[in-house]
């Protein structure tokens, strides 16, 4: 029997859970099916990453380069983990620090218990937040007779909607520099709609923030939030090693003979049988043909597949939609970011907040956007002695900071985290540090921008035209690990239902 083949380009989080969840659906359905996953890089995970540091004095380090955490909310991360057999091994954040704050000059105000992002939970922490002036808090108290936007109205910027119901202050003081260390982005441009649907729909559903918030609390919905303050860290899990053990249970999970790093898809074509994918180094012609592809590379790779395909399409309407998918695809911009990763000897760190991380608000004029101590969040980052801290800078914000050299990029975060957390002898702190990284992410973050629901729609109108096409990428929806995962095995269950009903379109071969 001819099995039918499927081919998934990229190694990143959204191209390891589409093969995962494809080996899954084949195990679970007696569903033949063979995976061929591509990777243009040495390694998989693309801005998943972790490290183990060991000091020039024997200490050892757990880093994560990219995100070092998943929400279980949406479930589809702890799903898969489950489904997986990992899931006994997660750890839960410490109980200790739990929380955020806020800087304001040279100190800190906690995020106001309650306050998840833009929605208040709890009305006493809002009144007495020294966030807020007086006006501010009397602006806030209004949002309930603040009417609702026009039925006609299908995006509108984080920052309109926020002065509009909340207000500037509550804009500037607490949710820009939340939504800022969230996407890195200028919350003037950030999509609404895109971004914070559920909140966005509220204003429909109930006229205001504040009603949708009582019906919420009477429904026993919002028992987590009224317990939390910006990030919910209870509904948070990661591994012991860091996130790559996420990476590596994945790429386990598909298996090694089925995964090619170091293979840059070079042109992706239609043939009377399939699709040929043409792979850079690949020895056997033979092998790069496919039932159906998986695209998941960043939209401008994405993009150039695209144009690639469209030459080859006989068909005028599946060709149009190619350069559709194309045109949108090269519409969505990326923004930069740094991390900078210090191990600091604890005794340096003159006033160490108890909490797992600050926020800054543009407002501020500062260079850092968000600080974390990873090694606060979860045991055994770091030793006792020693304080993990994750400093991250440029974004649409500031990009002209990436502009310098490590070494510099080091001494400005280390300046501000001197103001902020009081780190001793900051000029030095390449010498006291256990180490010190910058680890830099070059047009790693796709924006939302107002109108990307649109695109979005465009460019899934588009794809679902040309049969045997997916198309999977967090540039089009779904930051974060647990929407990705989630996103991820929507697709797979497309692609072994479109070769299910067609069934390999070569069955000599």
């Amino acid at each position: 029997m001819t099995v039918p083949r499927i081919a998934v380009a990229g190694g990143g989080l959204s191209g390891l859970a589409v093969a995962a969840h494809l080996r899954l659906i084949s195990n679970e359905t007696s569903t033949p099916l063979e995976v061929s996953l591509f990777e243009s890089s040495d390694r998989l995970g693309g801005v998943i990453n972790t490290e183990r540091i060991v000091s020039d004095s024997g200490l050892e380090f757990i880093v994560d380069h990219g995100a070092d955490m998943f929400a279980m909310n949406p479930p589809a991360a702890i799903d898969l983990c489950r489904r997986l057999g990992v899931d006994q091994k997660l750890l839960r954040p410490n109980p200790e620090g739990r929380g955020a704050m806020i800087a304001r000059g040279n100190g800190l105000i906690p995020i106001p218990e309650g306050f998840v992002l833009m929605r208040p939970t709890k009305l006493m922490s809002m009144l007495t937040t020294k966030l807020l002036s007086p006006a501010g808090k009397l602006r806030l108290l209004r949002e309930r007779f603040v009417r609702r936007r026009d039925s006609s109205v299908s995006d509108e910027s984080v920052g309109s909607f926020v002065r509009r119901r909340l207000g500037r202050e509550c804009l500037d003081n607490i949710v820009a520099p939340l939504v800022a260390g969230i996407y890195t982005a200028d919350v003037d441009r950030l999509s609404m709609a895109a971004t914070m649907k559920p909140i966005w729909e509220m204003e429909a559903s109930d006229g205001s923030l504040a009603r949708a918030t009582m019906r919420r609390i009477r429904s026993g919905d919002d028992s987590t939030e009224r317990g939390s303050s910006g990030a919910r860290y209870e509904q948070f899990r990661a591994f012991p090693g860091g996130m790559i053990e996420f990476i590596e249970t994945l790429a386990d999970s598909i298996g090694n003979a089925c995964i090619h790093t170091r293979s840059p898809i070079e042109s992706l074509q239609r043939t009377t049988s399939g699709f040929e994918v043409k792979v850079a180094h690949a020895s056997d012609p033979a092998d790069a043909s496919f039932d159906a592809v998986v695209l998941t590379t960043p939209a401008p790779v994405t993009a150039n597949l695209m144009a690639r395909l469209q030459t080859t399409l006989d068909d005028t309407v599946q060709c149009e939609a190619a350069a559709m998918v194309e045109s949108n695809l090269r519409s969505i911009s990326y923004a930069s970011t740094a991390i900078v990763v210090m191990a600091i000897p604890r005794e340096r760190i003159l006033r160490m907040p108890k909490t797992f991380g600050i926020v800054v608000p543009p407002r501020e004029r500062r260079s850092v956007l968000a600080v974390s101590f990873a090694s606060e969040k979860f045991s055994g980052r770091s030793p006792d002695t020693h304080v993990i801290i994750r400093s991250f800078v440029g974004g649409v914000l500031h990009p002209e900071i990436l502009e310098n050299d490590d070494g510099a990029i080091v001494q400005i975060v280390a300046r501000e985290l001197a103001d902020l957390i009081g780190l001793d002898d900051f000029q030095n702190v390449q010498q006291h540090a256990a180490f010190v990284k910058v680890v830099r992410w070059n047009k790693a973050m796709p924006q939302y921008e107002v109108g990307h629901l649109d695109r979005a729609s465009a460019i899934r109108s588009g794809i679902d035209q040309i049969p045997g096409v997916e198309l999977m990428t967090n540039a089009i929806g779904g930051v974060g690990i647990a929407p990705v995962i989630g996103a991820a095995e929507r697709t797979a269950r497309r692609v072994v239902a479109h070769v299910t009903r067609n069934g390999p379109m070569n069955p000599t071969r």
